[in-house]
């Protein structure tokens, strides 16, 4: 048995507690300073108020945030739960605490935009914050899986990536079920990359849905409209996996996110409002106190595709589904999807 410390007790790193006690170890669940209510209601009655689900009765011990020195002692494995929000509070408060030989496993998805026009993979950042002298193993999660459906034991396939095969094979004996199944990558750039611009491309295929709904809600869902985003969406992402030297074959995993994404979710919700006429501002009204890491990625994603255009490493014009997201968010245009844009012809 393991020593597994999660430090976040959002949806999906709770939902990661029933792979992980089926296979016989403990989990530890922290909650951070915004898990108050959930560590309460479960350590109570079981019961995870926004993942709706009940927590697996054996194997868990909750913990607030004031006792994290408490779970992590002893620990043999770390998992960070915490969105991208969440990020700069974990490396600040969290990874000093953390032994070096002890690894840590991410189940946050995103980038970060440096100022040279690149991002670097949540993995690099978590890296770069450690503080002088301190070594850990920071390894991440990619793929399509969302966490209510993950707790339900639908069949679900991820890749653990990092750079220590032997690290990350460790990881997939604490978690891999005959419902979890994971894939191991040394190329942390383009597993991590391709997830995270999914977010960014699952509110863009989203706009099809708000579209064919129409502003008075009446009208009906539309599928051609949609498969076309996604194509589109697919071939930009798979364009950007290779001007960072990601591995192509890594668009699986962003594929497969997109695909589970713009079936439900707060990205389907605001891609949905704003394919309906609403303004991004009373889009995000409507969805007030949600985080909406799709539109940090796609504003990050745009910024960096910019910068690198002016450096005459892509064309702009390779981006149009892109670049329209971020209009969108960022300059309050209106929906109008750039359809003769996605049109090529091949000799």
């Amino acid at each position: 048995m393991s020593i597994i410390t999660f430090v976040g007790a959002g949806q999906m790193a709770s939902a990661l507690s029933f792979p992980a006690t089926e296979n016989g170890h403990e989990v530890r669940l922290v909650g951070t300073h915004l898990d108050r209510e959930i560590i309460e209601t479960a350590e109570a009655s079981g019961f995870h108020p926004t993942l709706k689900r009940q927590l697996p009765n054996e194997g868990i011990k909750y913990y607030q945030i004031e006792d994290v020195e408490l779970a992590l002692d002893g620990t043999n494995a770390v998992l960070c739960g915490v969105s991208s929000f969440g990020v700069d509070w974990f490396c600040e408060k969290i990874l000093p605490l953390i032994p070096d030989s002890v690894p840590l496993l991410l189940v946050t998805k995103g980038m970060i935009a440096l100022a040279d026009g690149f991002m670097i993979t949540y993995p690099d950042y978590f890296i770069s914050k450690l503080p002088d002298g301190k070594k850990l193993s920071i390894n991440a999660i990619g793929g399509p899986c969302t966490s209510y459906e993950l707790a339900d034991k639908d069949h679900s396939a991820v890749a653990f990536c990092g750079t220590d095969i032997e690290i990350l094979r460790r990881f997939k004996k604490l978690f891999e079920t005959s419902y979890y199944h994971i894939s191991l990558s040394t190329d942390v750039v383009g597993v991590e990359c391709a997830v995270a611009l999914k977010n960014a491309y699952a509110l863009g295929v989203s706009l099809a849905v708000g579209l064919a709904i129409g502003t008075d809600g009446s009208g009906k869902e539309h599928y051609n409209s949609q498969a076309a985003l996604f194509g589109q969406s697919v071939k930009e992402m798979k364009h950007l996996l290779e001007i960072i030297n990601g591995g192509a074959e890594n668009i699986i995993y962003g594929a497969g996110d997109l695909y589970v994404t713009i079936f439900g979710g707060r990205t389907r919700k605001i891609g949905t409002l704003l394919g309906r006429g609403f303004s991004f501002e009373k889009a995000m009204g409507e969805l007030e106190g949600i985080t909406l890491e799709s539109i940090v990625i796609a504003t990050r994603t745009a910024c960096c595709v910019r910068r690198l255009a002016k450096r005459g490493m892509l064309q702009l014009s390779d981006f149009p589904l892109l670049m329209h997201v971020d209009n969108i968010i960022n300059n309050g245009a209106a929906v109008d999807i750039p359809w003769t844009s996605f049109e090529t012809e091949k000799y």
